[in-house]
């Protein structure tokens, strides 16, 4: 998804009938479609000649993903506080796609892993990814309620 800047209604004005914006709140955003990997309570047992297999394709499913420029950035969480967490990928498509994506992962196809998709807003500049060749996020400006 190339980058774009939207404007959300009123940005860079006043700030909620009529407060001044907080100075805290940057002018712009990069937002982020983020997919969280993780195991659900019912994945199925296999055996671990099965496991194994699958996680080559998986792996492989993931390696063409960042080949064809879809996935900037994806690995393993650790050390985390929920052990049903598996891994986080940025993606540089809509929440659509990388929902599509995800459902062709083998594993997700297996039932030993399920997904959540959202978008992550990070002040403007403050990710960069130097080995992508477009840029990655949308621009935009933070909505006024």
């Amino acid at each position: 998804m190339a980058r774009r800047r939207v404007a959300g209604p009123g940005a860079g004005s006043d700030y909620r009938s009529g407060m001044p914006r907080d100075p805290n709140i940057p002018d712009e955003f990069d937002v982020f479609t983020l997919v969280l990997l993780r195991r659900p309570d019912d994945a199925p047992e296999m055996p671990e000649a099965e496991l194994d297999a699958l996680q080559s394709r998986h792996l492989a499913y993931r390696a063409k993903l960042r080949e064809d420029g879809v996935l900037v950035a994806n690995g393993p969480l650790g050390e985390q506080s929920d052990p049903s967490l598996r891994g986080l990928s940025i993606f540089s498509c809509d929440l659509d796609e990388a929902r599509r994506l995800s459902d062709l992962d083998p594993s997700v196809r297996a039932g030993r892993l399920t997904y959540d998709v959202f978008e992550w807003w990070v002040a403007a500049g403050t990710l960069a990814f130097p080995i992508t060749a477009d840029p990655v996020g949308e621009r935009r400006a933070m909505p006024d309620d």
